[in-house]
């Protein structure tokens, strides 16, 4: 803090040039991973079909960006690096803005603090190159060059050495690097980028490469997930196309059970612009909300189009956040959109639930076999000569399975054999076989239905012979009884009974019966989680989810044949119903040839 001597008045003066960019440049460029984000947006908006970034030291030694696009011609050089110039906007209009850049800052920040040379030739043209460090501009040389850019920033930081103090480890400034880059080449699939680690005397390390792909958006992007966030991923995920209101979102969208146990693999772009804006991806936690646990996040790639003067990208110098002239009508689509694909996704659960029980069950060392593999025929007599022997007088024992009905086994969720552990159905289906968890599925199914029931009617009340009182804290019979309306329209009707008592007159018939007081108790816990950050309307699904538990086919119940195959048919005609009301899997799919191959068949 400067400390001015009493009744002296401090002189205002103008900084100067150089002064200012380094400012300017704490506010652009933060980090290595700032700078190629700047400079790849740069390389997007020339028209690049193939941009390279190459890097040594995390990016604090060199950091250098070659690109395919328009170019630039001798006169623009001196342009480009000055501060405030840029060809993208001409000033109007600060809403209209179609492309990535339009501050005119990331050239002149990176000129005031590092070495920079940018070397370019437009069509026609003729190559030329520029050097400014520490903001001190040399001359503009000719230069010899293909059409294109290629800029090269050194030694970052240089000329404010104390900046440098606050970089992290070179591992986690390239680590942040590729993120960028990753980010970009969601936003953009049929444009070409790799990122390469250079060391003296080595050739290049590619790092991360993604070919430019062809075809329409979800075709691109289809093959561009497939790339960067894995198989897994895209084999897991839902289409989105959703317009609405001059608004349109599209992308792809994984199914609940492929949630993950952090936000990293949520990405949300605003015109193609990637963006952390935390509007938008609240609004992707809530569309998920009643699929998932609070400690479980979901993964999603998604881009929301709309006109540029209905969103304003001058908010932040990094261009990372965004302010919607009608924020509610975004975040609305967003929801919408993805419960909407939800919703048709079915009873589908996620393949990565059959791998993760296929890796479960092999063995940790690897089988050797000491001979070779015998031929089908050699099998078949085999198997036919370990058969067991009818023994004269003794009748034979029944199977101890069920005998599925017709045609049943042809159906998604196939036909149910057994029941295993009081707990859990096994299905035959034409292509291998499903393990329920029935006590999870019941859930879902109850939970579905009792929210068809509120919206459309209200939940169906039962009223109990005798009304049951349940003794509370003075907090807890306190909320309780201010929400007392609300739970009238799930079905449960409470009312005070003097001192800290509450008495229930009715619950929700689709529960049958059920313990009042553990159910006050459960809706008490769950009012508890959410806190007072959710909306009513979470609120009320939240406590419904809750009661779908007490109505639910319990852990340990024996099912006769047509329970369960009633219950493999009301799952496949249910929404949602692959996975419990906490994100888990209500049930595996084992296909018959991963079956064979753990017991070596294959």
């Amino acid at each position: 803090m400067t400390v001015h001597a009493p009744n002296i008045r401090p002189i205002i003066r103008p900084l100067d040039e150089s002064a200012i960019n380094r400012i300017a440049a704490g506010e652009v460029v933060e980090r290595p991973a700032s700078a190629v984000k700047e400079l790849v947006e740069n390389a997007l908006d020339a028209g690049a079909r193939r941009i390279a970034v190459e890097y040594s030291a995390g990016g604090k030694v060199l950091i250098r960006v070659t690109d395919d696009g328009c170019g630039m011609t001798p006169d623009d050089l001196p342009l480009a690096v000055a501060r405030h110039a840029t060809s993208k906007i001409d000033g109007s209009d600060l809403l209209n803005i179609r492309s990535f850049g339009f501050r005119g800052e990331a050239l002149a920040s990176l000129g005031a603090v590092g070495r920079l040379t940018i070397t370019s030739r437009a069509d026609g043209g003729e190559g030329a190159s520029l050097t400014v460090a520490g903001g001190r501009m040399a001359a503009v040389k000719p230069a010899a060059a293909v059409r294109g850019t290629v800029i090269e920033l050194r030694d970052l930081f240089y000329a404010t050495p104390a900046r440098l103090k606050f970089l992290r480890s070179d591992r986690a400034e390239a680590q942040a690097m590729a993120e960028v880059i990753k980010r970009l080449a969601m936003a953009e699939p049929q444009v070409g980028f790799t990122l390469s680690e250079v060391a003296d005397g080595a050739a290049p390390r590619v790092i991360f490469r993604a070919d430019p792909l062809s075809g329409d958006f979800f075709e691109a992007l289809h093959g561009r997930l497939g790339n960067v966030l894995g198989r897994d991923f895209i084999d897991n995920a839902l289409k989105i196309d959703i317009e609405r209101e001059g608004m349109r979102l599209s992308g792809y969208a994984a199914l609940p059970t492929y949630s993950r146990g952090s936000s990293v693999q949520q990405f949300v772009c605003v015109n193609g612009r990637p963006v952390l804006d935390r509007a938008l991806l609240g609004a992707l936690r809530v569309a998920y909300f009643d699929f998932l646990s609070r400690d479980r996040h979901p993964a999603a790639v998604l881009n929301l189009t709309c006109d540029p003067e209905r969103v304003d990208v001058n908010v932040h110098p990094a261009k990372s956040e965004v302010r919607f002239r009608e924020p509610e009508a975004a975040r609305s689509l967003i929801i919408t959109g993805l419960r909407t694909a939800l919703s048709q996704a079915g009873h589908r659960a996620s393949t990565t639930v059959a791998d993760a029980t296929l890796a479960a069950m092999r063995p940790e060392a690897p089988r050797v076999y000491q001979m070779d593999r015998p031929s089908q025929t050699s099998l078949a007599r085999g198997f036919a000569y370990q058969a067991p022997v009818a023994i004269p007088g003794f009748a034979e024992a029944p199977a101890a399975r069920v005998e599925p009905a017709l045609g049943e086994v042809d159906l998604p969720l196939g036909a149910a054999r057994a029941q295993v552990h009081e707990n859990y159905i096994i299905a035959q289906t034409a292509r291998g076989m499903v393990i329920v968890d029935q006590h999870a599925a019941h859930e879902r199914l109850v939970y579905e239905r009792l929210k068809r029931q509120m919206a459309e009617t209200g939940v169906k009340a039962q009223a109990l012979l005798i009304p049951e009182i349940v003794d509370l804290s003075p907090s807890d019979a306190a909320r309780l009884l201010a929400m007392a309306d609300d739970l009238a329209a799930l079905g449960l009707s409470i009312e005070a009974f003097g001192g800290n008592a509450v008495a229930v007159r009715e619950t929700p018939a689709i529960l049958g019966n059920v313990s009042a007081k553990a159910l006050l108790e459960d809706i008490l816990d769950e009012l508890s989680d959410l806190g007072h950050s959710q909306s009513l309307q979470a609120k009320m699904e939240a406590i419904l989810s809750r009661m779908a538990c007490h109505g639910s086919i319990r852990s340990g119940r024996q099912m006769r044949a047509e329970e369960m195959n009633a219950l493999l048919r009301e799952m496949e005609a249910t929404p949602h119903s692959g996975q419990c009301n906490h994100g888990r899997p209500t049930y595996v799919e084992l296909q018959l040839h991963d079956i064979e191959r753990l017991f070596g068949r294959r």
